[in-house]
């Protein structure tokens, strides 16, 4: 695994799991009664971002290391997961001589 390709499987990881942690005690103007005008009713009432993106990175940290240790270990390949056999090796050359 490169540099390049970690740091992309650590922001998808990062984003998936903000994408699950942004709705957890979630408080909306209307469940509060205190709706702005000019906003929707199921506007965030107390929107704490700073907190979110914490909680976010105590899990994703893990989760990226993890993912991380599976790819690195190498045990289970691409043709492990290949029930339909389509990327079996070629049974010859792949570039012919003549």
């Amino acid at each position: 695994m490169t540099i390049t390709a970690a740091f992309v499987l650590f922001a998808v990881t990062w984003f998936m799991v903000f994408f699950v942690v942004l709705p957890l005690r979630l408080v909306t103007q209307g469940d509060a009664g205190e709706t702005v005008p000019g906003t929707h009713a199921s506007a965030p009432a107390d929107f704490r971002l700073g907190r979110k993106v914490r909680l976010t990175s105590y899990w994703a940290i893990p989760i990226w290391l993890g993912l991380t240790a599976f790819i690195l270990w190498g045990g289970v390949t691409v043709r492990d997961i290949d029930v339909f056999d389509r990327m079996a090796p070629a049974s010859g050359p792949l570039v012919s001589d003549e």
